[in-house]
């Protein structure tokens, strides 16, 4: 039985391969999916004769757009980091705040003394906002164990949480977020429990799809990184990397030297880098809640976008830097703080994240062949969605065909 969406304001179809800035809108019309992709979507007044009679559903002349994608998150952590929220707005800085035993450290402390059920019930609450926002897919790292039982745990409770609620969960490694505390005086050892263990069995028990780098001071350097994901390269996943966000460190170089599918943050790319990633065709992770929190610079959107660079726009949710979920929000802060159009900072949370999580040829956009993950808005276009910004806008979710925020 094929289901027909109709009455909609305006539709995004958001299309891949062209240009961000096309969002694919249609005003006055329909669409309609079967199972779980879509089979027809354009104009209501074209609708084919053989849709007559779909199951209808009345949009009420609101605002439909795909299911939206946040294609980077730390969605798997213990406790929270709420003093540093106070030192940082006291003018400590991320580095110093670090330095004293905060910071990743402190999550790292409660991670992995909690529980597999304690983090998945923690983990669940969260993806039940997401979906209420209109996220069907969601990217989710490790690196808040950086040891090995705690690291497998983290990746464990993805497994576990793709099987308990319907997002879909994209999982990717992060044992090199920093060098723990432990390690710190014998680097080499943790370099090979990354490489030579943590990869080897992420891999063979298929718990990640990807592996990321935190490339940064007081991190990993670009030697490390690029021995680290030539490795994890070598066993077959795709790879991330955190470039470049508090200091221009040739991140985005190496992302683009590598064939990463995204380097993420980018706060501080050099015009390199930039031009590098335009080359190779590596997408850009926007982070502009984490910009907020930490009163840093935003990404540098209109530049890479005239470079031929496609951003996206994701949450970086976590407890520390960026304590958020809310990915309409940070659609919002890229049109404030980035210049991005209403419409590129769309395309930036659909088909663009969909790239960023190589997925961007079944998710991402609402044209034929696609998956049917559909989010309904009110809104009667996407300029008012994102300019009047609302706790929540979102009045339905449909994800792989069924419903799963009820609509009406």
């Amino acid at each position: 039985m094929t289901t027909l969406l109709h009455n909609i304001s305006q539709l995004a179809t958001c299309p891949a391969d062209v240009s961000q800035q096309d969002a694919g809108l249609i005003d006055q019309a329909a669409l309609v999916f079967a199972h779980d992709k879509i089979v027809w979507s354009g104009s209501e007044q074209q609708l084919p004769a053989r849709f007559a009679d779909s199951n209808r559903v009345d949009c009420e002349r609101l605002l439909v757009i795909p299911g939206l994608i946040d294609c980077h998150t730390h969605l798997c952590f213990g406790g929270w980091r709420g003093d540093e929220f106070e030192m940082r707005l006291q003018g400590m800085s991320y580095q110093q705040i670090a330095a004293a035993g905060g910071g990743i450290r402190s999550t790292v402390t409660a991670t992995r003394a909690g529980t597999t059920e304690q983090l998945l019930e923690k983990a669940l609450h969260t993806l039940e906002g997401m979906l209420d926002l209109g996220v069907t897919t969601v990217e989710c790292k490790s690196g808040y164990g950086l040891e090995h039982e705690t690291e497998l745990k983290q990746l464990e409770v993805y497994r576990l949480l793709s099987r308990r609620q319907p997002l879909e969960l994209v999982p990717t490694f992060l044992g090199a977020h920093m060098v723990p505390d432990e390690y710190q005086q014998r680097r080499g050892d943790y370099m090979d429990l990354l490489c030579e263990v943590l990869i080897p069995q992420v891999s063979e028990r298929k718990l990640a799809q990807f592996c990321d780098v935190f490339i940064e001071q007081g991190a990993f350097d670009l030697d490390e990184a690029r021995q680290i994901l030539e490795t994890a390269k070598q066993a077959g996943l795709g790879l991330k990397i955190h470039a470049d966000q508090l200091s221009s460190g040739g991140g985005a170089e190496l992302a683009a030297e590598l064939g990463a599918v995204s380097a993420d943050h980018l706060e501080y790319a050099s015009s390199e880098g930039i031009r590098a990633m335009a080359k190779k065709g590596t997408v850009a992770v926007s982070l502009p809640l984490a910009s907020l929190y930490l009163q840093e610079r935003y990404l540098p959107a209109r530049a890479m976008l005239g470079a031929g660079v496609r951003v996206a726009i994701a949450t970086d949710f976590n407890p520390g830097s960026a304590p958020s979920y809310h990915l309409p929000l940070a659609m919002t802060l890229a049109c404030v703080n980035q210049q991005m159009t209403p419409q590129e900072a769309l395309t930036g949370a659909t088909t663009i994240a969909a790239r960023a999580i190589a997925t961007e040829q079944r998710r991402g956009s609402l044209l034929p062949g696609f998956d049917a993950d559909i989010t309904i808005i009110d809104a009667p276009s996407v300029n008012h969605w994102l300019y009047h910004f609302r706790a929540n806008a979102c009045v339905g979710v449909i994800k792989s065909g069924h419903w799963i925020k009820n609509f009406g």
